[in-house]
């Protein structure tokens, strides 16, 4: 996690929910621009626990909301605008449901990682916080014949946990019907929100998207049920790497592939080689070619031998005594819920199969680690 600034750093933007996070006591730190709550009084460990077995409520306002219109009134336009940017398939995603992507450049590196919507006349697009001003700029350069950009000012709540839809429900009863990557617009409140079944923990959850203004209330609301505690970041950072999710400038960047990411998955067969709109998206040829071919490296799981936690930037070596690295470790920490350090990198495809034995370079010290499968813990994800 980064290093916190001054409390009153005047670079820094505050969420809606800023006021909440200091009278609960939230540990406030520099994070992509803002000052977040990197954990709260009961500690890092206990809030990630309370997730896996209750409910755990997240402040992910700082991320970006974009909406994106398509100028001629026709959805399929805007569809076709942005499969131009990202190698999914937009053009198929249905009413009321969204899906992973990714922004490549030239060289089929990752611009960012996102989540596309489909609203029924718009999509929305989230976005990470690091580079949501990129992105929109990037949409605007690309897109602007086709379609409008507009950034929405909205708080970003996330309700992750077995006991969010229990927590929800007596808000918005609908939300039992939904299923994983479902988006609706329901009342919470009196107040209209759009709501995912999805987040970033390997839970079930929620994300809602709700006006600035009523964040707050909203916040409280869920606070009062109990089984809802409040969730910093280093916590949402140790969930997400149990899960096996990247977190985009650690995990990836503009040097991964999506391949190279083994995020293959979320390209659909429709987009690839011999499908009905392959490539069309910067850098094609070369993440096309990546999917028929294998690349020369893979993001893989790594547990270590031991206690020690191995952290981002720490070398990866094929024997203990080999001088050339074959990888780095790009996210790690300790997993509370397998109870052992976990980590994530990039091998050379040689040595990437499960069970291989590398070694961590710790401080002079040559470490055992050995390739892991993701996720590390089975997801909990309702796809009823």
């Amino acid at each position: 996690m980064p290093l916190p600034h001054s409390q009153a750093d005047p670079q820094l933007r505050r969420t809606p929910l800023h006021a909440l996070h200091v009278e609960r006591g939230g540990r406030m730190v520099a994070f992509a621009g803002y000052e977040m709550p990197v954990q709260y009084p009961a500690g890092i460990l206990k809030e990630h626990l309370h997730t896996r077995a209750s409910a755990g409520l997240f402040d992910v306002s700082h991320m970006g909301q974009l909406i994106v219109r398509p100028r001629s009134g026709q959805i399929a336009d805007a569809a076709r605008a942005l499969e131009t940017l990202v190698p999914v398939d937009v053009a198929s995603l249905a009413i009321g449901r969204q899906r992973y992507a990714f922004f490549t450049d030239a060289s089929g590196g990752i611009l960012d990682d996102l989540m596309i919507a489909h609203r029924g006349d718009h999509f929305l697009l989230v976005v990470n916080a690091s580079r949501k001003d990129e992105d929109a700029a990037h949409l605007r350069a690309r897109l602007s014949p086709a379609c409008t950009v507009e950034p929405q000012e909205r708080a970003l709540l996330a309700l992750q946990g077995p006991a969010a839809e229990a927590v929800l429900r007596p808000l918005a009863g609908e939300v039992t019907a939904m299923r994983f990557m479902d988006v609706r617009p329901l009342a919470l409140l009196g107040t209209s929100c759009v709501i995912s079944r999805s987040g970033y923990t390997g839970e079930d959850g929620f994300e809602i998207s709700v006006p600035a203004a009523e964040a707050e209330k909203l916040a409280r609301r869920l606070l009062d049920d109990p089984a809802v505690r409040l969730i910093g970041l280093g916590a949402r950072d140790s969930l997400r790497l149990e899960a096996g999710l990247c977190l985009y400038g650690a995990d990836l960047d503009t040097t991964t592939s999506p391949v190279e990411a083994a995020l293959d998955w979320a390209i659909q067969k429709s987009r690839r080689q011999g499908g009905a709109r392959a490539g069309g998206f910067p850098g094609a040829d070369i993440v096309l070619r990546q999917l028929n071919d294998g690349a020369s490296r893979r993001r893989v799981g790594l547990k270590p031998d031991g206690r020690a936690p191995i952290r981002g930037g720490t070398r990866l070596f094929a024997g203990e005594q080999d001088q050339a690295a074959i990888g780095h470790v790009t996210s790690g920490g300790f997993g509370p819920s397998v109870n052992a350090p976990i980590a994530m990198g990039y091998v050379e495809t040689d040595s990437a199969r499960e069970g291989s034995v590398l070694f961590a370079d710790l401080r002079g010290k040559r470490l055992p680690v050995r390739v892991a499968k993701l996720p590390f813990i089975t997801p909990n994800y309702q796809h009823h």
